[in-house]
């Protein structure tokens, strides 16, 4: 497995920190890391809450890397709040397809961090239906 993987592992696991804000909401169930296309990682955690304001951490850290300005993902990997890697949502994926329309194929998602099993996001998402 390559070393970057361990990278963002650490990384994402590091800024987890599952925790109760309020009555209302909860933060780092599950956390983020994504590589840009520059090499650096953004993060971002999910943020629960009783009504649909909330955000997966996938998209959390895709808005962290759009706010500084970049554009391009190369990989990203979650941390389920099991500890395991997971795939990215439906939603999560339909933000990356439309941010990438012509490449979203080639982003590398990190499915199983344990077995070391990654797949394509175009293995994920074959067909998009715009």
């Amino acid at each position: 497995m390559d070393l970057i993987w361990e990278k963002l592992y650490k990384i994402a696991k590091g800024v987890q920190n599952s925790r109760k804000i309020s009555n209302y909401v909860e933060a780092g169930g599950v956390a983020a890391a994504i590589l840009s296309s520059s090499g650096k990682i953004y993060t971002g955690v999910c943020v629960d809450t009783c009504s649909t304001l909330g955000i997966c951490a996938e998209r959390n850290a895709i808005f962290h890397m759009l706010t500084c300005g970049e554009q391009e993902i190369t990989k990203v990997l979650a941390i389920m709040p099991d500890g395991h890697t997971g795939a990215p949502c439906g939603a999560c994926r339909e933000l990356m397809v439309q941010l990438m329309p012509d490449s979203y194929q080639g982003i590398e998602i990190m499915l199983d961090y344990e077995a070391g099993r990654t797949v394509t996001l175009g293995e994920l998402t074959p067909e998009w239906w715009i």
